[in-house]
């Protein structure tokens, strides 16, 4: 039988199908959250201004940054659970919670912006965390307890920038 006939290696990981693909339906939506957070964050790296331009400058770049790994183990989570990652601009712009920008936003603006975002992406994770959990999946729930401590930290940091 060629490759293209043959069917999926069956995936038995000790999670039943059905719940192996509701979490597997959640990471696509916490990776779509996750690239789009981090597509908004670089967009207001290259166009922050103002006084606080470079504490931002270099704050923005440290989200991205970090947000790019991010993005790279929750496909890989997905890809171990045997299903496809979504990467198109189409399929995460369909599956994210985050809210697009239009045109360019003032500085607090973007704080505010990324703050809520990185709430957003918080919300996302935590609800899939039940689901995960009463499946029995250990290295999904740690990788959630991870990406809920980061960006409930960096929710934090940029919510304290805004106070006076």
């Amino acid at each position: 039988m060629n490759s293209k006939t043959s069917p999926a290696p069956m995936v038995d990981l000790g999670i039943a199908d059905d719940d192996r693909k509701q979490i597997v339906e959640g990471l696509s939506r916490l990776l779509a959250d996750s690239y789009t957070l981090y597509l908004k964050t670089h967009q207001y790296h290259w166009n922050v201004t103002g006084p606080m331009f470079q504490t931002l400058h270099t704050m923005f770049m440290t989200l991205y940054n970090e947000q790019w790994l991010a993005v790279d183990l929750i496909a890989e989570r997905i890809r171990a659970l045997g299903e496809l990652a979504p990467g198109s601009y189409q399929q995460f712009a369909s599956l994210t919670s985050i809210t697009p920008t239009s045109g360019t936003p003032n500085a607090k603006e973007m704080i505010r912006d990324l703050m809520e975002g990185q709430a957003t992406v918080v919300r996302t994770a935590r609800a899939l965390f039940t689901v995960a959990e009463n499946a029995n999946d250990q290295p999904t729930c740690d990788l959630l307890t991870q990406r809920m401590q980061t960006h409930e930290k960096y929710a934090w940091m940029l919510r304290s920038l805004l106070e006076d």
